[in-house]
């Protein structure tokens, strides 16, 4: 079976990143627009997503909370009336350091929904329509941005890394289901990375670049 193929060209290709407001999600984001794509941005900061649209003219902004499928469900049927979707990219992430002797079960639960919930609830509600376009002739892709807590475990982590480990998996039954139809599916696991989440992590690890080089 093929391998996802790659997109060569960005210019006029229409993205949909869901938690771009900083870090990674905003990194791809500023890069695909440099390179032509129109760049819709999603995440629950409007003061955020507004500073990047006046910043990369063209772009749109789309306010979205991850954990709200029917809000999640609403805005995808928005998009996808609006045109088909070339790649849709999950890179929304909480991250509060916690360690197992103060486990508070309001925030275990919480990186639960943003961290894997949003992104099951994301997936539902662009599948059908990346299907759909893929059966048009276009070739979408479907991404899901995973962290290095989800292959092991790492300190301050008992909330963040079980919830990530499936972003590992997820990717490859979809990438069996999906391709056939052509659709793409793919796992980015940037490593190590400074962003606005990190900044708490008080324990030796490797040298974190900023999102930019990191950026896939």
């Amino acid at each position: 079976m093929p391998l996802n193929p790659a997109i060569p060209n960005w210019r006029g290709k229409r993205v949909w990143l869901v938690g771009a407001s900083s870090g990674i999600g905003r990194a791809v984001a500023a890069q695909l627009h440099a390179q032509g794509a129109q760049v819709i941005v999603s995440a629950r900061q409007q003061a955020l997503l507004d500073a990047f649209v006046q910043q990369h003219p063209g772009s749109q902004a789309l306010v979205l909370d991850v954990t709200d499928a029917q809000a999640v469900q609403h805005a995808a049927d928005h998009l996808q009336d609006e045109g088909p979707l070339d790649l849709v990219c999950y890179c929304a992430g909480h991250y509060a350091p916690m360690r197992a002797d103060t486990l508070a079960l309001p925030e275990l639960l919480r990186h639960q929904q943003v961290n894997l919930t949003g992104a099951l609830h994301l997936l539902a509600a662009v599948v059908p329509g990346l299907l759909a376009s893929a059966q048009a002739g276009r070739a979408p892709h479907l991404s899901l941005v995973a962290r290095v807590a989800g292959w092991r475990g790492l300190p301050q982590s008992p909330a963040y890394g079980p919830p990530t480990a499936p972003l590992i998996n997820l990717p490859e039954p979809l990438f069996l289901d999906l391709r056939p139809h052509g659709v793409g599916a793919r796992v980015v696991n940037p490593g190590f990375v400074h962003t606005p989440l990190t900044p708490d992590n008080h324990f030796p690890r490797p040298p974190s670049p900023p999102p930019r080089p990191a950026a896939p």
